[in-house]
């Protein structure tokens, strides 16, 4: 039994993100992104140490001071660190493999439908705007029409509610935004409130906390992804206007990313007192095609019905998105924000310059010449290793940074649904991108229900703001234990 749940972690782990890939494993993004631990260089007396450049090939090479030219070898990531770390994929692995997964959705469906009323949960999904994209992609449908047609396919299995975690994001952009102003505002007093990296990618966050700790925690933005303010709103806020207590409830989500699953399943978002996580399972886009598969069924045979709305607002209804890119706008609307706020600048159109690939941008704002924000963006392992080698060494020149484990960002996440027949991974890619962006744009600042919400969630308790919209993170220590074995 332990063999065969070794062999479906393995099979799990397959799909993560590159920056939690392990070694010798089909890469689900992209078979030749490699998971690396960051290049160490070592340190000799009497020598500076040299600059890292990460070639086309994907080599690494170390420019000495001297002009010396020397290639770096990869450290790997093994099956061995993986077990043997208390950071993401433990041996509690039993917990990804079976409240992780579809199969546990259905489990819990069908136990509704043979147990008494007091043993019942509420089944509520919410539904991430890439997950969304990917599915009207394949059945070639709009992403309102698709939205409509996948609240009726979950509520005929026999689902509650069904959301769109477009709602919770807002939040996350709002907090964001206020953090962002706070640690700009005292950064002359404190050496590490800037940059503000993002952080609203788990890959991202698990990797920072596994291997570089202490050091880099105090950068990353404490504000929680859209996922976990989701999970805050249903079982807190929802759970009260539904009188039943949050362990009444079994909330799952729907995204684009396996590393949700380990986000997800993070000790911050665990009530003691109800014995309940505030998201319960987590599948992705490929999971829901499979579930659809599984009943028999394509998308565009299911007759749409009206969305369900987590606030009392007609216009929450409707589908609508950020403005920002697929990865949630964090960039555009934090700049967009800041320029205002602190300097009072307003800001219409942002305008990207790509660096040293597409996936690594900047932007700045500059008044008379003189720069007055520096913001970037920077996805997939490679542009984040350079990030973090370039910010241990102070030459990081950035306020912020929108960091993403997945080259292209989110709507490329390992859990989206791939390509079939001779159709192109970036022909795939591109139609996704263009659903993903064809619905009607808000700022969280213009939506009322946001507004409203803080205020009778909140109301002037800070301390329930600060529990329920942020959280913290975890320097991971190496462990030595009896899992530390050779595979």
């Amino acid at each position: 039994a332990s063999v065969q749940r070794c062999r479906a972690m393995v099979k799990m782990v397959s799909q993560f993100s590159g920056v939690l890939q392990l070694t010798d494993l089909d890469d689900f993004i992209t078979p030749s992104q490699e998971c690396v631990k960051p290049v160490k260089v070592e340190k000799k007396p009497g020598k500076s140490s040299g600059i890292i450049r990460i070639e086309a090939d994907g080599s690494y090479t170390q420019l000495n001071q001297d002009g010396g030219v020397k290639k770096l070898e990869k450290a790997k990531i093994t099956l061995n660190d993986c077990l043997a770390c208390s950071g993401c994929i433990t041996s509690a692995e039993s917990v990804l493999i079976t409240q992780q997964s579809h199969k546990e959705l259905y489990k819990v469906l069908n136990q509704n439908k043979v147990s008494g009323s007091e043993n019942q949960k509420l089944v509520v999904i919410s539904v991430s705007p890439q997950s969304r994209a990917s599915l009207a992609a394949r059945y070639q449908l709009q992403v309102a029409d698709t939205a409509q047609r996948l609240t009726a396919f979950f509520k005929n299995l026999g689902v509650h509610y069904v959301f769109d975690t477009t709602f919770s994001r807002n939040f996350s952009l709002l907090e964001s935004q206020h953090e962002f102003v706070k640690r700009f505002q005292r950064h002359k007093e404190d050496s590490k409130a800037l940059p503000m990296l993002a952080s609203a990618c788990p890959g991202w966050i698990c990797y920072a906390e596994k291997t570089h700790g202490s050091y880099i925690i105090p950068y990353i933005s404490t504000t929680k992804s859209p996922q976990q303010v989701m999970g805050s709103l249903v079982k807190d806020y929802f759970a009260q206007r539904q009188n039943i207590s949050p362990d009444q409830i079994y909330h799952v989500t729907v995204m684009p990313c396996y590393d949700k699953k380990l986000e997800a399943s993070r000790e911050d978002f665990f009530s003691e007192e109800y014995h309940t996580r505030d998201v319960d399972c987590v599948i992705t886009s490929g999971e829901v095609l499979k579930m659809l598969e599984q009943e028999g069924l394509s998308l565009t045979n299911v007759d749409p019905v009206p969305l369900d709305t987590l606030f009392s607002s007609g216009a929450e209804a409707e589908v609508i998105g950020h403005s920002g890119g697929g990865s949630g706008g964090y960039l555009e609307h934090v700049f967009k924000h800041a320029a205002k706020e602190l300097f009072g600048i307003e800001i219409h159109e942002i305008t990207y310059k790509t660096l040293r690939n597409k996936d690594f941008q900047e932007v700045m704002l500059e008044r008379d010449g003189r720069i007055l924000l520096r913001f970037a963006l920077a996805y997939g392992f490679r542009n984040i290793q350079n990030l973090v080698q370039k910010l241990k060494r102070g030459k990081l020149t950035y306020d912020y940074v929108e960091v993403m484990a997945c080259p292209s960002g989110c709507l490329n996440g390992g859990g989206q649904i791939r390509t079939e027949g001779s159709e192109s991974s970036k022909d795939l890619l591109q139609q996704v991108e263009e659903l993903y962006a064809s619905v009607t744009v808000q700022a969280p600042e213009a939506n009322e229900s946001i507004k409203k919400l803080y205020e009778q969630w909140f109301g002037d308790a800070d301390s329930k703001t600060l529990k329920m919209l942020h959280t913290q993170y975890h320097a991971v220590e190496k462990m030595n234990n009896a899992l530390n074995i050779k595979w």
